[in-house]
């Protein structure tokens, strides 16, 4: 069973916490980062993206950058912009987007539930990215941003979080300039606190990586590093846990994540089609945007006009839960048959477009000359998501994409 435990929360007070909550590292660059900081000298991003403060052209994973990050941390909690709860807490964090909320419980997740598979993932890391969140882990000694992580339903925890929500105001309660809305409850009773933790280790038998694994990865290794350090190492200790954002399975909704292709692999665009009618029911649908209605069926953009694709039965196997997926289709059938793309991680042919873009996007992109065609899946379900997950299989790369993304800065969970 899961082991998700309160921890003293480091939040920022009411009125500052829109300014000092921020996207997540991972989803700009520095000029993006610096753009976003600009005026807001408490927002976390001075932390998370020190690099902004270093001279132009400091390497983001440097010295110099690690040293700012801890220098702009320890300012943050000297100015009281970062203040430590005096009990350990869960939290509620709720998401509004296009009309719906989705609601999550904040604790600390256990190091040891991710080294031994309660903690499920179903996607690869990259050692690079792993480090490097490490290495900022370890300068602050501190998981300064939370993981996303999903669990199977349960009404019982269900129940208490409606009770709170719908009992008292939120602590923090704003919309950032995404139009995307946050909202955000201390629970501050310790009896309710550890109905939370009851349930988790009675009801909650796994949890599942929504998004987050390299983050997920460096804090579990990171438990280890300090376990070794420490010959008094009892188990207890907060470098054992790390902060993740606990998502009911039934309030999830996973977007669409698509393909644009720089060439056709030296086929023209009717040899193109041509060729996609062996595994494919192929109709071309026109000017207008035309978007996946159902699993197995896809659109492509080329030459001006969309295209419906529908898999012709026979051509995947619904019965494995790789083979299932739409991503490994089109990888299959299009990509590396018909394109010649046979590893998606390193080829520099194809590029990959969240569906919180819009298909708009991809035929921006060929419109443009950059790409030359264009592909839009239908996005992958929750339960599909938990079934590769629990049967230890990774998915394709670039397969989820959650929306909204979580906001930095709304509670951070020491290590000591």
């Amino acid at each position: 069973m899961a082991i998700v435990k309160p921890f003293k929360g480091l939040r920022p007070p009411q009125k500052i916490a829109s300014i000092v909550a921020c996207l997540p590292y991972d989803v700009m660059n520095s000029e993006e980062a610096a753009r976003m900081a600009e005026g807001k000298e408490c927002s976390l991003l001075h932390i998370t993206r020190a690099e902004i403060d270093c001279p132009e052209g400091t390497d983001i994973h440097s010295e110099t950058v690690y040293n700012k990050s801890v220098e702009a941390f320890n300012r943050f909690q000297e100015k009281g912009w970062l203040v430590q709860d005096p009990e350990a807490r869960f939290y509620i964090y709720a998401q509004t987007m296009n009309g719906r909320t989705q609601y999550g419980i904040v604790g600390a997740a256990s190091c040891e539930d991710y080294n031994n598979g309660i903690i499920k993932k179903h996607e690869l890391t990259r050692p690079d990215k792993e480090e490097d969140r490490m290495v900022l882990t370890r300068y602050l000694n501190a998981n300064i941003e939370p993981v996303f992580f999903s669990y199977k339903a349960v009404p019982e925890i269900d129940a208490i979080v409606s009770n709170i929500v719908t009992s008292r105001k939120a602590d923090y309660d704003f919309v950032a300039e995404d139009g995307f809305g946050h909202h955000f409850w201390v629970i501050e009773d310790a009896a309710v606190n550890r109905d939370i933790e009851k349930l988790f280790a009675t009801k909650v038998p796994a949890t599942y990586v929504a998004d987050g694994h390299h983050r997920t990865a460096a804090a579990a290794r990171i438990g280890l590093e300090k376990k070794n350090q420490n010959p008094n190492h009892t188990g207890d200790e907060e470098y054992n846990f790390f902060m993740a954002v606990h998502f009911p399975d039934n309030q999830l909704q996973i977007i669409d994540y698509n393909r644009v292709v720089k060439d056709l692999n030296g086929l023209s665009e009717a040899e193109l089609v041509a060729r996609l009618a062996d595994s494919f029911d192929v109709e071309k649908m026109g000017p207008g945007i035309y978007k996946p209605a159902k699993l197995h069926e896809f659109s492509m953009y080329l030459g001006g006009n969309w295209y419906k694709l529908a898999a012709k039965p026979g051509t995947y196997d619904d019965n494995d839960p790789i083979g299932v997926l739409d991503v490994t289709i089109l990888s299959n059938l299009v990509l590396d048959r018909i394109l010649g793309i046979d590893d998606l991680r390193t080829s520099t042919r194809i590029d990959f477009v969240g569906g919180i873009r819009g298909l708009g996007e991809l035929q921006k992109r060929v419109d443009s000359g950059e790409m030359k065609v264009a592909f839009a899946l239908y996005p992958v379900s929750m339960q599909q998501l938990i079934n590769i997950a629990d049967s230890g299989n990774i998915m394709p790369p670039k397969t989820t994409w959650f929306e909204p993304k979580l906001r930095s800065g709304l509670v951070i969970h020491k290590l000591d």
